[in-house]
């Protein structure tokens, strides 16, 4: 696993590494290969703190690969994940998780015996009720902690006006209001960044406006950071500035969605022919 060394730009006391103040995920030079297949070459990119980011290509753009990267769920064979400041190069999803940088799925991955609520009061982590001897000796730790963990999911139910399936099991939620249930877990711990993996998969349009509208407020009224990996380009130019394109493994272009329609080089660059995305 990469780690800040002698020669590279850091502090190095603190193990920070020198970034712009509003960059929250920067990518160095980051390649990967499968066999004689390079997925990601030499890529480089940044996501702004506060910023809805979009990634978007073609299938076999590298985007996939790149994005599993950031989110810790392969390890590069070069370069480095940079967030908040520190190399993150190469640790595991847990342990990003706890630095602050939480993912969604394209298929939700929720607790189908348990309801909404309860799946939400499962996410903070180190409970006291999960150490037996806290759960034995120290039972009014246990119930006050227990009490705030669900305020704080019933406020997020409520944010996501999901109220009324706040008892439902979460396997029989709908696949949009499964969706909205992984967004609400990040509210849970105060995430710093958000990766959304194709949210608008599998979800009706009713549901995914309100999922949408749902990422637009989680932006602007607390602040979250988003990286997008869709396809959806509708729900991309409704959310996402800037949109960054990829193409053969490398940045090929970023900047308002407006300006990745208007330029048939890149169009064709990523959908093969001159014509405007859809």
């Amino acid at each position: 696993m990469a780690r800040n060394k002698q020669g590279q730009s850091g502090n190095q006391v603190t193990g920070r590494i020198c970034v712009p103040s509003d960059v929250v995920i920067d990518v160095r030079n980051v390649s990967k290969r499968f066999g004689g297949l390079t997925a990601v070459n030499n890529c480089s990119l940044s996501v702004r703190r506060g910023s809805v980011t979009g990634l978007i290509g073609p299938n076999g753009a590298g985007k996939s690969t790149l994005f599993n990267i950031v989110a810790g769920n392969i390890v590069p064979d070069s370069g480095q994940i940079i967030f908040d400041g520190n190399d993150v190069t190469g640790l595991k999803p847990h342990e990003l998780f706890r630095t602050g940088m939480l993912r969604t799925f394209q298929i939700a991955h929720e607790f189908s015996n348990m309801t909404a609520l309860e799946n939400l009061m499962m996410v903070p982590g180190d409970q006291p009720g999960e150490h037996i001897t806290k759960a034995w000796f120290r039972p009014g730790l246990v119930k006050s902690r227990e009490t705030e963990v669900r305020k704080k999911a019933l406020d997020v139910i409520d944010f996501l006006k999901l109220g009324h399936v706040r008892n439902e099991l979460a396997g029989n939620l709908s696949g949009g209001q499964k969706k909205l249930l992984e967004l609400g877990r990040t509210m849970m711990v105060d995430a710093k960044v958000v990766l959304l993996d194709e949210v608008a998969a599998g979800v009706n349009k009713t549901l995914l406006n309100d999922l949408a509208s749902n990422i637009e407020r989680m932006n602007k009224e607390l602040g979250y950071t988003f990286f997008v990996i869709e396809h959806d380009m509708d729900l991309i130019a409704r959310l996402c500035d800037p949109v960054i394109v990829m193409a053969q493994g490398e940045k090929i272009a970023e900047g308002p969605m407006a300006d990745i329609r208007a330029n048939p080089a890149i169009v064709e660059a990523y959908f093969g022919s001159p014509v405007e995305v859809a």
